[in-house]
């Protein structure tokens, strides 16, 4: 046997280690999330006072309407109040915000970020303090129910909620696609975990907390446009559960055009970068004191995004049929345990002609993905939007 031949192999193997450990996680969390049963929350006997932040950089196509929808919630009008944090929104935009019920607070940042927004906030409504904070998207509107949702989960112990945020709508394809792979991570990361006894995914919105520890996450939170991520981590590292309202939504505009994927993709994948890099370390230290969940987080770096998994696992298939076919039939069970662990995740309702469509696109996906990993460097360095509202 040839030294290169050994070397080949060797790289072949670590190759299938590194796929198959993947596929297992994704499985493993996928089936845990369809057999367990939802949490449930008694109506609470106290209706905590709620403070919901709105932060939005640009975002003057979609925020007159959140806003609107926003103060419809069937929750006491004295128990809660809207607070839209505006980062460069035209004058007319803020003209008409301020005839609305609401509170808006104008900022302007030489490097935007949602954490640095929302340290604003905080800030300026300190002398006015409330018991929950809920953090939504410009694009966000919350199902009815939602904030007596959140309020139950308070009743019950926890500081940290997440909602199950969905999609608003399918304007394309290519937006029900995005929207499968968010179902697909609330099954996996939210559903999937809760289900085993770990604190739920943080997702960036339909997000709430106990105002006072909202204030300490958001200490030092510096230029990371990954603030719910470095909030996650900190509440993991104390030990603090985070709960899944599962079914109580928040809906949410999904992507319908690929250069937008592309943009937003490059965001999450800096960050993504950002966080292995900072955690790595740290995670192998809590799990050797026991802190399961934290290392459970920080593994979730080393994860593919499941478009780039599915086109790998893919490549890797048609190699091994070719070249490799000692591997073949661990690849073929790998393969379907990867489409299993991801088709569970995606709700029942939407499997019809449209879904196949939305397949079709997932070459697009790939693309955009590639095309997003030029870009990861510039993501990195500055403040990449996302825009809403468009077609």
């Amino acid at each position: 046997m040839s030294v290169l031949y050994l070397i080949l192999n060797i790289f072949l193997y670590i190759i299938l280690v590194y796929l198959f450990i993947q596929v297992a996680y994704l499985l493993f969390y996928s089936i845990a999330g369809k057999i367990a049963r939802k949490e449930t929350f008694a109506e609470a006997k106290t209706l905590r006072k709620i403070r919901i932040f709105i932060p939005g950089y640009k975002e003057d196509a979609v925020i007159i309407n959140t806003a609107k929808d926003a103060v419809l919630q069937d929750y006491p009008k004295d128990k809660y109040e809207v607070v839209i944090i505006a980062d460069s929104f035209s004058e007319a935009t803020l003209a008409t915000l301020k005839t609305l019920p609401i509170k808006v607070i104008e900022v302007s940042f030489e490097k935007s970020t949602k954490g640095k927004a929302l340290e604003k906030a905080v800030a300026a409504t300190a002398h006015e303090p409330v018991d929950i904070v809920v953090i939504l998207d410009a694009d966000n509107h919350m199902s009815k129910g939602f904030l007596h949702a959140v309020n139950n989960a308070f009743e019950k112990g926890y500081q940290v909620v997440q909602g199950h945020r969905t999609a608003k709508d399918f304007k394309t394809p290519f937006a029900l696609l995005d929207a499968c792979t968010e179902e697909i991570n609330n099954h996996i990361f939210r559903r999937g975990h809760v289900a085993v006894g770990l604190p739920s995914a943080l997702i960036g919105s339909g997000m709430a907390f106990q105002w006072d520890f909202f204030v300490s996450l958001l200490h030092n939170i510096g230029d990371t446009s990954g603030e719910d991520k470095e909030m996650e981590y900190r509440i993991i590292r104390q030990g603090k559960k985070i709960a899944f309202l599962d079914g109580r939504y928040v809906y949410d505009e999904k992507v319908a055009k690929t250069d937008v994927f592309s943009k937003q993709r490059s965001r999450w994948i800096a960050m993504q970068i950002e966080f292995f890099e900072k955690y790595f370390v740290e995670g192998w230290v809590q799990l050797f004191r026991g802190n399961v969940a934290f290392f459970d987080k920080v593994f979730q770096t080393y994860l593919l995004p499941r478009v780039m998994l599915v086109a790998i696992v893919c490549l890797w298939l048609v190699l091994t049929i070719l070249f490799f076919k000692e591997f073949l039939y661990v690849t073929i069970g790998m393969f379907f345990a990867l489409v299993l662990a991801l088709l569970m995740g995606i709700p029942a309702k939407w499997y019809n002609k449209k879904l196949l469509m939305a397949f079709l696109q997932i070459p697009s996906a790939l693309f955009s993905m590639l095309k997003a990993m030029l870009h990861i460097g510039k993501a990195r360095k500055q403040f990449i939007h996302t825009p809403h509202g468009e077609s």
